[in-house]
């Protein structure tokens, strides 16, 4: 158990036996009264975000994960299969437990699993990942670079901004963390 006060964005608590992930706090002295913490809580089965108050004196019970490096091998019906790169076994992981993270999902990518008393709760893809263009607008000559950006699907369906420039067939690099354009692929 650790104090409200010690909170910080990232952890993992577990409130009446639900995993909550922090997603940001703040930490609230009025003039007259105790200090308060205020965070933003994101609920790791439903992934459904909270807003929840502790007073300073609270105690919180926080979660220790641990994390294994997983491949994706494939999808079965609205199960994904990975595989644990260390044993070779195969595990199920269900839609709730991916949430968006089914926007990044390849063959033969290695993604990192939160387990949590032996259940998996999360699943986090690289922090970069390169995926092909299916979908766009072609280029308009004459734009410049004020132009803007244009949508672009890509081939696991998410659909991102990018420059002008790119068309049908080129291989980009996307941060995962925002869903967002970093470059075009150099291969």
């Amino acid at each position: 158990m650790i104090n409200a006060t010690q909170l910080k964005k990232g952890m993992i608590i577990v409130i009446d036996g639900e995993l909550y992930r922090i997603m940001d706090t703040t930490h609230v002295t009025p003039g007259k009264g105790n200090a308060i913490m205020q965070t933003k809580l994101r609920r790791l089965r439903d992934l459904t975000t909270h807003d929840y108050r502790f007073r300073s004196r609270d105690k919180v019970e926080q979660a220790y994960l641990e994390t294994m490096e997983m491949e994706f091998l494939y999808q079965e019906g609205t199960d994904y299969i990975f595989m644990n790169l260390e044993t070779y076994e195969q595990m199920k992981l269900s839609e709730d437990v991916m949430g968006a993270t089914v926007n990044y999902l390849i063959p033969n990518v290695v993604f990192t699993i939160e387990m949590y008393d032996k259940s998996p709760v999360g699943v986090n893809p690289p922090m970069t990942i390169e995926l092909k263009v299916t979908k766009t607008a072609p280029f308009m000559k004459g734009a410049t670079a004020a132009a803007g950006n244009k949508p672009a699907t890509l081939e696991t369906g998410i659909t991102i901004n990018v420059p002008q420039f790119i068309k049908e067939g080129d291989v980009l690099k996307i941060d995962t963390r925002e869903d967002k354009y970093l470059e075009r692929s150099k291969n």
